[in-house]
């Protein structure tokens, strides 16, 4: 059975680890992402974890349940990287955009995290706050309530997925990082037209962009998509919030061809 997690105010007030630092769940979670970077995710553990906190081991289960709860807190930390500064400006696009350039970069910059929590469902705070804050942008714009979770549920996992593709790039060693990126020079950029035309055509184009993340373009293209979906309501004024109103078949087909299913 695990172990009940012990209240933030009790926890303070435990004697300091042996160095003399205090545990918090931000310096276990700070010192987790740090392991993870250096190490990967089989370099945590909570022995180790442990003992880069100068803290046994066992202290740890004081402020998770086990190794996956503190798991769901790193993927929580990321989100909350994300969000931190952002302020909804009222105009869909722009904030849909910024919440989702924002949440996969916290996550690129930790590849080792982001491969370990992109695929997690944490239910914690920044979750949460993120969640809301996407789903009261699609309903503000003026999307109905089926439409605005379809949307969501794209938005969330197109951007999640495009971070755990890109982190999964970055982590690997960086000698075969720069084998598979010389690979569009190597190989695909010197395929004759005879055998290979439409890639030799593309290939000048292919070195420069599939060397880099697919995920911004892909993000304008749901956002476009979003902006179909709001077409039959009219264009709203800039920066306008309001309750969103209920669509009649006639006014937004939810089979829509516009947006992907």
């Amino acid at each position: 059975m695990p172990k009940p997690v012990v209240s933030e105010e009790k926890r303070r007030r435990r004697r300091p680890t042996k160095s003399g630092t205090v545990l918090s769940e931000q310096l276990i979670v700070d010192t987790a992402l740090r392991m993870l970077r250096e190490h990967g995710s089989a370099g945590l553990t909570a022995r180790r974890l442990g003992l880069a906190l100068d803290a046994d081991p066992s202290t740890l289960y004081r402020y998770f349940r086990g190794m996956d709860d503190l798991t769901l807190a790193i993927g929580d930390a990321l989100v909350g990287q994300a969000l931190r500064g952002w302020e909804p400006t009222g105009e869909w696009r722009a904030d849909l955009r910024a919440i989702g350039l924002r949440i996969h970069a916290a996550y690129v910059a930790h590849p080792q995290a982001a491969q370990l929590t992109a695929s997690r469902v944490t239910g914690r705070a920044n979750e949460l706050a993120a969640d809301e804050a996407v789903l009261d942008v699609l309903r503000t714009a003026g999307l109905p309530l089926p439409d605005t979770v379809r949307i969501y549920h794209a938005f969330i996992d197109q951007t999640l997925a495009f971070a755990a593709l890109d982190a999964a790039s970055l982590a690997l060693p960086s000698a075969s990082l720069r084998a598979d990126e010389a690979m569009w020079r190597s190989t695909y950029a010197r395929l004759p037209r005879t055998t290979h035309p439409r890639i030799a055509e593309a290939a000048p184009l292919l070195v420069t962009r599939m060397v880099q993340s697919a995920y911004p373009t892909a993000l304008e293209m749901l956002l476009d998509s979003v902006a179909a979906q709001l077409a039959p309501f009219g264009q709203r004024p800039k920066g306008a919030r309001g309750t969103a109103r209920p669509a009649t078949t006639a006014q937004h087909p939810t089979n829509n061809p516009t947006w992907p299913s």
